[in-house]
């Protein structure tokens, strides 16, 4: 309820509305969004949430880190693109996460990236495909995503 409650008031506070259909259409959305979290499942319980708030914090700081860094790789790239070897290619790196949820943050960290697209994923073998703007260095992609990433998602949610 207190989910449900808090996204209504943000649709409210973006569409800067008190309007009845807007109140309407907030709800319907919120709870379309209740239901996806709750069939996505919870993380596992044991570890303290302070723990896990932590974890959630150093990710978020991992990232936006990694978002400045990789706007100014990609605009370094663009503006020496008359000078330089293309290196672009994919990658693929195996990975360890299965939780749903955690597999879409992982997706959306690295599409919300420069320079990097998330271009497949199997399930089966537990690989990840990545389009990578800047491929000179593979074992370095490799140790970003399992190390900055994939580790902090499975402290989270596995």
């Amino acid at each position: 309820m207190l989910l449900w409650l808090m996204l209504v008031a943000v649709w409210l506070l973006l569409n800067q509305s008190l309007a009845p259909a807007d109140i309407i259409l907030g709800g319907l959305l919120a709870l379309l969004a209740c239901r996806v979290h709750e069939r996505l499942g919870k993380p596992a319980t044991g570890r303290g949430g302070w723990r896990r708030g932590l974890v959630v914090l150093d990710l978020l700081v991992a990232v936006v880190t990694d978002v400045i860094r990789s706007n100014i790789a990609v605009g370094a790239i663009i503006l020496k693109a008359h000078s330089r070897r293309k290196t672009q290619g994919f990658l693929d790196i195996p990975i360890d996460l299965h939780h749903p949820a955690a597999l879409t943050i992982l997706a959306c960290i690295i599409t919300a990236t420069p320079g990097t697209a998330w271009a497949g994923y199997d399930s089966e073998r537990g690989l990840l495909t990545l389009h990578i703007l800047d491929l000179v260095d593979e074992e370095g992609w490799i140790g970003v995503i399992k190390g900055r990433y994939e580790r902090r998602l499975q402290e989270i949610f596995e």
